[in-house]
């Protein structure tokens, strides 16, 4: 077996981004599952919580590209 070593900041950065996506999409479904139920309890005819769906769909997109890093090439590299 391996012996153990210390995450690198990179390694807790990444782990720490990847966790606060996973709290974002449970969040997500969370308040997509609570307004279909509440739409289609109160006006079935009309699917309005789709405008929400979308709209919160687009915000959890951006989040999943900062998770995965994509916005790094935006960022200043600091020589120390």
């Amino acid at each position: 077996m391996p012996p153990m070593t210390e995450p690198s900041d990179q390694d807790q950065i990444a782990r720490r981004r990847l966790l606060g996506f996973g709290r974002h999409v449970a969040g997500y479904f969370a308040a997509m599952v609570a307004l279909a139920i509440v739409n289609m309890t109160t006006a079935p005819e009309n699917p309005w919580f789709i405008w929400p769906m979308v709209g919160y769909g687009g915000v959890l997109a951006l989040h999943a590209a900062y998770a995965m890093g994509l916005f790094e090439v935006f960022a200043r590299k600091t020589s120390a």
